[in-house]
């Protein structure tokens, strides 16, 4: 089973997070500082190609009310882009509230592992990548049921 990346697109930095092979367990991957957007979409999709992922998800802010704001119109405008260099499928997954997770892992990781470096934006990647993950562990466990 090929990998899955999970991607959380900021104004400064993209947070990365890449699934284990078998499509269970989501971890932080690195961060993409931004440059220019083709900088920053070469430099995903070199990830893509060395670690054989066969789909992105990426986060997408919506709004508390659910709507769609100008963070999320540039999370899209950058992803339709993406979307026009690679052939890979790309979903989208409401992202609302994992930064709040996201902060909370990290202060757990940090009191347990001293002078570990992981980043907001890749933590917020890993959750946004295993909410879908589990997602689809349960849609898979509903079907195996019927």
């Amino acid at each position: 089973m090929a990998r899955i990346l999970g991607i959380d697109v900021g104004d400064r930095r993209i947070g990365l997070a890449l699934s284990d092979p078998g499509g269970i367990l989501a971890s932080p991957l690195t961060i993409i500082e931004h440059n220019t957007e083709l900088e920053d979409i070469e430099a995903i999709l070199k990830i893509v190609k060395e670690r054989e992922v066969g789909r992105i998800i990426v986060g997408l802010p919506r709004l508390m009310n659910g709507d769609i704001g100008p963070q999320a119109k540039k999370v899209q405008a950058f992803t339709e882009t993406l979307h026009s260099h690679t052939d890979i499928p790309i979903e989208f997954r409401d992202e609302r509230l994992t930064t709040v997770t996201a902060v909370r892992l990290k202060e757990e990781t940090s009191r347990k592992k001293k002078n570990q470096k992981i980043r907001y934006d890749a933590m917020a990647a890993a959750v946004i990548l295993q909410e879908y993950l589990e997602e689809q562990a349960s849609n898979k466990q509903s079907e195996t049921n019927l």
